[in-house]
């Protein structure tokens, strides 16, 4: 059931999981086909789901009372207010893997992290041609210790990146900018989801990405592998 099939593109070659395998599915919304393809995803990797995925290959039929939707994002959008916190947590595990005689670089986020610093930014002039440039540089001296701990985990961590000031909103910088719609990974193409620590994050769903709005807490589990696990979709 979770076997990847190969598709040969001009310059590549990508595996990819068939929705098929688990019958016709050229009924179901596309939002369950997204959501049926990971839980495919997560059997392919040794999770007990195999079951989860043909009852929801079967919606709109009422899902077994069992029934689970293990659900793990492609990647993870923050913004400064909620990134913050989300660094120091990432900072301090790896210090206590490091008191623990153990390897510090093993905490690493599993799945890309964008921070976009916007929220917290604000504007002391204005009226004149060099506001931009004023305004960033006191930004910079009003949190400094801010922005150097955060500069540190876009260095620190292979999969964090930090969008600097000045740069848009993270709604604008996310449709825009961070997109794929298509995501490839070790060579598998799959859609492109996100789990977003800002309830404006579901404006995604407009270019037919599927995006959650979510607490900190719920991004950080998700950001360190841990799945989770959705209502049964009502489209």
């Amino acid at each position: 059931m979770t076997e990847f099939k190969s598709a040969a593109l001009p310059d590549t070659q990508l595996r990819y999981l068939p929705l098929s395998q688990v019958g016709d599915v050229s009924r179901l919304p596309t939002t369950v086909k997204v959501l049926l393809e990971g839980v495919l995803r997560a059997a392919a990797r040794g999770a007990p789901a195999e079951r989860d995925a043909v009852a929801l290959a079967k919606y709109p039929a009422p899902p077994p009372a069992d029934a689970s939707l293990p659900f793990r994002p492609s990647r993870i959008l923050l913004q400064d207010y909620t990134g913050v916190p989300a660094a120091v947590d990432l900072a301090a595990m790896r210090a206590a893997m490091e008191r623990a005689g153990k390897d510090p670089a093993k905490i690493e986020p599993q799945i890309p992290v964008d921070l976009i610093i916007d929220h917290s930014v604000q504007a002391d002039f204005f009226g004149a041609k060099d506001v931009y440039e004023r305004n960033l540089e006191r930004e910079y001296e009003r949190n400094r210790e801010r922005y150097a701990l955060l500069r540190w985990a876009g260095q620190a961590f292979k999969t964090f990146r930090v969008v600097p000031p000045g740069a848009g909103i993270c709604h604008q910088v996310n449709l825009e900018r961070l997109a794929e719609v298509v995501v490839v990974r070790d060579g598998v193409a799959m859609p492109d989801t996100l789990f977003g620590a800002d309830s404006h994050t579901t404006m995604i769903n407009g270019l037919g990405v599927l995006g959650w709005g979510v607490g900190g807490i719920e991004a950080e589990a998700a950001m360190l592998g841990q799945p989770t696990y959705l209502p049964w979709p009502v489209v």
